[in-house]
């Protein structure tokens, strides 16, 4: 029997128990499906706000260099713990070459971080010292007890060394510098990716973890310490990609002579076996610009080589004539075919990948996007990047400690593509053809970003062209009918 409220002829009391079983029924289906929506959530919310400890209070006891997540085994270190790499040059010179021209090896040095992170200790006064520096100096953090009123000092600090990454013995995470950190002075050794390495001034130890990529997350993936939002998320990216499917970890791209070299055959020591494989130290990745200050120029242009090789773009759906007077739209088809992570990645503030669009006719500008203008991509400039907010949703553009929120991200993940088109009229006295050319630019900081931080002049960004493309239409006279191809997307 069917209960209607709103029939006068149903008896009142069917009605209610009807109500009452209803409310009983849809109770039960929302507590059986709880466990459901809160695990289909778990994907999308670790890119929103990643679970941090429930018991903020217990962070500092467990954390010794918080807000950063590194650890030493519970042992104090010193620096007398950490050889000097120009020890480590004696039987590894050409690793050591590779090294000294990276920026792993700048990563203190950086006059862009040394700006930005003046900045964050005074704006949050010191509390985020650590969070800086346990990935831009371990063996300062850890031994040295560096403070934000060190990044003036004269005396040396080093960046990221040999004995950095060959004495991280485990992890606790996958952000924020969450590195175990474990030298030993009476008994040195050194972990790596090598089952029968021998050395005869060190003692050698293979480490699976040196191989995968988890041993770069902790400095690739950046959380907001205080309020958890994702600032980068370089392993994450890489993680949920078809280059991890396909077991390509980031030393397979990031530690070879170039983009497609898979083999590198020689020795990682003097006296070492010949391998096989031998991994490069230049770290290779897409900031030319900070490998030019450094006057590293063969690092530099490995990393434009780099970029060379992680797009290509192609102009779709293109009609094949064009009316003088007519509206058109172009379409181009950028695609992540080489990079394992978003396109761009990194450093969210600066990084910035975009189309300089331009159609010409009888070398008359007919239109045109994406041009550099005071140290900006000019408005409306297709780009792939992206923008943080604070609590206001407004654009952080500079002050990186007072982001709040991820605003947009219009990046191509990896084997991922991205469509853009541009419309505009065909005038009337445009000549036979339209010519269509799009370059695809890459830079790791916008100038103006760098002047605003260095002062003007002081630092040039390189901008690097990624790869072009390049059509020509023919147009037809007003008065002849043509179709328009367009398409819908």
């Amino acid at each position: 029997m069917k209960a209607n409220c709103y029939n006068p002829h149903t008896p009142y009391g069917l009605c209610l128990v009807s109500l009452t079983y209803l409310r009983l029924v849809l109770c039960l289906l929302l507590l059986c499906s709880l466990p459901v929506m809160a695990q289909s959530s778990n994907g999308i919310n670790k890119w929103q706000f990643p679970h941090k400890p429930d018991v903020q209070a217990s962070q500092p006891s467990n954390l010794p260099f918080y807000p950063s997540r590194a650890q030493t085994g519970n042992r104090p270190l010193t620096p007398d713990m950490f050889e000097d790499p120009a020890i480590c040059q004696g039987c590894h010179p050409v690793i050591y070459q590779q090294w000294k021209g990276s920026n792993m090896a700048n990563s203190w040095d950086d006059p862009i971080y040394k700006s930005l992170f003046k900045r964050a200790s005074k704006a949050t006064n010191g509390e985020i010292d650590n969070f800086c520096m346990a990935c831009h100096s371990p063996i300062g953090m850890t031994s040295m007890k560096l403070t934000g009123a060190d990044i003036d000092s004269e005396r040396h600090i080093p960046g990221v060394t040999c004995d950095v990454c060959h004495n991280i013995s485990a992890i606790t995470g996958h952000d924020n510098a969450a590195y175990v950190l474990t030298p030993d002075k009476n008994k040195p050794t050194k972990l790596g990716p090598h089952a029968d390495a021998a050395s005869p001034y060190h003692q050698t130890a293979y480490s699976d973890l040196h191989t995968r990529s988890e041993i770069c997350a902790t400095c690739h993936n950046v959380t907001h310490p205080f309020n958890s939002t994702p600032i980068e998320r370089t392993y994450d990216e890489w993680q949920e990609s078809v280059y991890n499917e396909q077991g390509i970890q980031c030393q397979d791209c990031h530690m070879t002579p170039g983009p497609g070299t898979n083999n590198n055959p020689g020795k990682s020591a003097v006296m070492g076996k010949e391998r096989k494989h031998v991994y490069s130290h230049d770290f290779s990745g897409g900031n030319s610009t900070l490998h030019e200050y450094f006057g590293a120029k063969e690092s530099a242009e490995l990393a434009r080589a780099m970029l060379r090789s992680a797009a290509k773009m192609e102009f779709i759906d293109l009609p094949k004539t064009v009316t003088k007077g007519d509206t058109v739209t172009i379409k181009v088809k950028v695609t992540n075919i080489g990079a394992g992570h978003k396109l761009p990645t990194g450093f969210p503030e600066g990084r910035e990948v975009w189309v300089d669009f331009k159609a010409t006719s009888s070398n008359m500008q007919v239109y045109r996007s994406g041009e550099v203008i005071d140290g900006h991509t000019e408005k409306n400039t297709r780009n792939f990047k992206v923008w943080l907010g604070d609590a206001n949703g407004n654009v952080v553009d500079l002050n990186v400690w007072e982001v709040d929120r991820v605003l947009a991200d219009t990046r191509i993940p990896p084997k991922g593509f991205a469509i853009v088109d541009y419309t505009f009229v065909v005038p009337d006295n445009a000549g036979e053809h339209l010519t269509l050319n799009a370059t695809l630019n890459y830079w790791p900081f916008s100038q103006h970003l760098i002047d605003e931080l260095l002062g003007k002049g002081k630092l040039k960004v390189d901008i690097v062209e990624m790869t072009t493309a390049s059509a020509l239409i023919t147009i037809a006279p007003a008065s002849q009918q043509h179709t328009l191809i367009t398409t819908t997307h």
